[in-house]
Order: structure tokens, then C-alpha cells, then sequence
């Protein structure tokens, strides 16, 4: 079992950056891949952006690309999203997930998940 706990949203104007952090608990982490996810009000939930158990290797969705930054500190149990020139579509509840293993990115892949960080970026 493995224990996920995002913090780090809030409200932020456009053009703004906010860090989220995922912290794991009950498990060795560097075990497992994780990725964060959101899902926005009336749509399906997205993969974000997953990263591998060492970090060597990243994934993330187009609409991200050159504006968020996925990291990991197997040391302090702890993966960050860091999130620049927030849009107004960036709006979502953002969810950490882990799968025992090497890399995923799917969300169907993972087995562990947060409760979620709800970020909102006003125009």
C-alpha cells in the first residue's frame, strides 16, 4: 500500500506559476512511477505528466509542454509538478497516482492515488 498526499494548489492569476507537491508514505518510493493527472469540471480526467522511479525518464501532454516541470526526491518520499504561465484552461483538480514499477502513463496503469489539489487560474 502506498499513501498519496497532494498539496500545493490554489488560485492564481494567468501567466502564474504554483508548485504541487505529492508526498508518499508506506512503501520504499523509488519503487514507483508516478504521474500526476487532472480532471476539469465536465471533463474526462488526463494524464498531465508521469515521470519513472529514478526520474530518468518524463512524459507530458502536449498542452503542458515548455510550461510544467515534473521532478521527484525519492529521498524526502515526494514528486513535484511545478506549473509556469498558468492558463485559465489549466483549471482542474490535480491528482498524483503510483504503479509499482519502472514508468506508466496511462491512468488506468496506476493503482494509488490522492484525493487531489484543486488549482484555478483566472483570466
Amino acid at each position: 500500500q502506498v499513501q498519496l498526499v497532494e498539496s500545493g494548489g490554489g488560485l492564481v492569476q494567468a501567466g502564474g506559476s504554483l508548485r504541487l507537491s505529492c508526498v508518499a508514505s508506506g512503501r520504499t518510493f523509488s519503487d514507483y512511477a508516478v504521474g500526476w493527472f487532472r480532471r476539469a469540471p465536465g471533463k474526462e480526467r488526463e494524464v498531465v505528466a508521469t515521470i519513472s522511479r529514478l526520474g530518468g525518464r518524463t512524459f507530458y501532454t502536449d498542452s503542458v509542454k515548455g510550461r510544467f516541470t515534473i521532478s521527484r526526491d525519492n529521498a524526502k518520499n515526494t514528486v513535484y509538478l511545478q506549473m509556469n504561465n498558468l492558463k485559465p484552461e489549466d483549471t482542474a483538480v490535480y491528482y498524483c497516482a503510483a504503479k509499482s514499477g519502472f514508468y506508466y502513463i496511462e491512468a488506468k496503469s496506476y493503482d494509488y492515488w490522492g484525493q487531489g489539489t484543486q488549482v484555478t487560474v483566472s483570466s
